[in-house]
């Protein structure tokens, strides 16, 4: 007999009730989907804001495809008394709630964590606010870029001289999204030893400035205020410096007294370790327009993959500067699984990255996208 290759999901027979919008709590979600929980989506008659940002083809935008294959939606109008009986019924019920409603937003609908918690002593709560749940910056709406500029990582990203720039993409909640999930995952463990549920409460702010651990240290240590560097990193180098190549671009970091020589013999230059400009870390930094100048000379007729395949073998960071469509499953150390299907009615399935690890046993799965409410008579229907 075939086993079901989900019956092996670490949270296989845990439900999961999400109210959640936008990216992080439904990204959480869509992790412990992923591991093999139930997930409930709990929307309003208006859904998901996810489903219509930046598009207007249909209700699955490139945000919500992104966090919601999968899942279960249920539609309950939590200004009605008895769809927040519905809803609470729900939560008592599962073993997760994730929310990310705006502070104070959940606990006026009787679903926030003490009142829930208190009726189901053993559910584990887990919620994200933009600025912690209390104080003067809770009031504040809890976006990505605001978390950015606010935390210091914006101050770090750009050119030397010029204006800041938000990371390319909304990084903090990703971030935040894994760092939720992991402290739900963390809960259960705890609740399998004690049986008691908790509470997990994560904030954007704290999220971006932990990211920063790093720069903090090197804040600290030296008390000097780390500038932007755009792509080179201030105290190092070559490190993390883009470099041109035949057909594109690599980036480099070679910048310990050990890989430097490396790098040099690699690319033929190994009188490069010696030169005073660039025998030590230090020096390197203060030529760094001279160093990024001669490794350019020295790899610019070789294409990004010579150049990495050559570094590669010589023990020295590299790696080719691709965009989207020259990333593909199964290249360049890509899992060959990792892009799964994700399907939605009236159109054609599309592809985007499945869960980003493997467990021995468990598959990254496609999924369907729920419509509006498809599953609301389904799931009330066992209360």
């Amino acid at each position: 007999m075939t086993r079901d290759p989900q019956a092996d999901a670490p949270l296989a027979g845990l439900r999961v009730i999400e109210f959640g919008q936008f990216i992080a709590a439904p990204a959480a979600g869509q992790m412990l989907s992923d591991l093999g929980a139930d997930v409930i989506k709990v929307e309003s008659p208006s859904g998901d804001a996810a489903r219509a940002v930046g598009w207007a083809q249909d209700a699955y935008g490139p945000m919500f495809t992104a966090y919601n294959r999968g899942k279960r939606s249920v539609v309950l109008d939590l200004r009605q008394e008895r769809a927040k009986k519905q809803a609470q019924q729900l939560a008592c019920g599962a073993d997760v709630v994730l929310q990310n409603a705006r502070p104070g937003a959940m606990n006026k609908q009787g679903l926030g964590a003490a009142a829930l918690m208190a009726l189901a002593p053993r559910l584990v709560y887990g919620q994200v606010s933009g600025f912690g749940q209390d104080g003067p910056a809770s009031v504040r709406a809890g976006f990505d870029i605001a978390a950015q500029a606010e935390s210091g990582m914006m101050s770090l990203n750009g050119e030397l001289g010029g204006a800041p720039v938000r990371v390319g993409f909304t990084v903090v909640d990703a971030l935040a999204a894994q760092v939720l999930t992991n402290g739900v995952l963390a809960a259960l463990v705890r609740r399998g030893v004690t049986g008691r549920g908790g509470l997990v409460d994560v904030s954007l702010i704290d999220v971006a400035v932990n990211a920063l651990s790093n720069a903090w240290a090197e804040y600290r240590l030296s008390g000097k205020m780390p500038l932007r560097r755009g792509n080179g990193q201030a105290t190092s180098a070559p490190a993390a410096d883009v470099i041109r190549t035949q057909d594109g671009m690599v980036v480099v970091s070679a910048y310990t007294e050990e890989h430097f020589p490396k790098l040099c013999a690699a690319i033929g230059r190994p009188e490069m370790a010696a030169d005073p400009r660039f025998s030590r870390n230090k020096a390197r930094v203060e030529n760094r327009t001279a160093l990024i100048d001669m490794l350019g000379q020295a790899m610019g007729h070789m294409s990004s993959d010579e150049v990495c395949n050559l570094l590669a073998q010589a023990g020295v960071v590299a790696g080719a500067i691709r965009n989207m469509s020259e990333v593909h499953a199964g290249r360049a150390g890509v899992s060959a699984d990792l892009f799964v299907q994700v399907a939605a009615d009236g159109r054609a399935p599309v592809e985007v990255p499945g869960m980003p690890m493997t467990i021995d046993g468990v598959v990254r799965k496609a999924g369907k996208l729920p419509g509006l409410g498809e599953h609301t008579d389904e799931v009330l229907a066992a209360l």
